[in-house]
């Protein structure tokens, strides 16, 4: 959550009008890594029906990693003026960097698992 409001926060502080294309989709991820994340955390009490959620965030991760790649090259296209690109790569990270939490999260659910299976 920190790192989305950190997204966020950047975006009002540098004044950003518009987020490049690809920018949704990342939030898309985000959105749907969230969204399992809390459909799990009760499953915890039993440790049960808990494998497809860190598969699927795992894949989610993957996903993000794609469209990060994918919106660097964008930034580095010569749309944007220097400063511009600058703004928008922290916020794009940022939000790479929250994909890549939701990741951590699941992984150490797993981990749990395994010990105690």
């Amino acid at each position: 959550m920190d790192f989305m409001e950190e997204a966020v926060d950047l975006v009002v502080l540098y004044q950003v009008e518009e987020l490049p294309k690809g920018v949704e989709q990342q939030i898309e991820v985000l959105a749907r890594a969230a969204e399992l994340t809390a459909e799990a955390m009760p499953n915890l009490r039993t440790m049960t029906n808990l494998t497809e959620y860190w598969i699927e965030v795992n894949r989610l991760e993957n996903q993000a990693d794609q469209i990060h790649r994918k919106l660097l090259a964008h930034l580095f296209n010569g749309k944007y003026d220097a400063i511009e690109v600058l703004k928008l790569k922290q916020i794009v990270d940022v939000l790479e960097e929250a994909a890549d939490a939701f990741e951590h999260v699941a992984n150490t659910v797993e981990t749990i698992a395994v010990k105690e299976s």
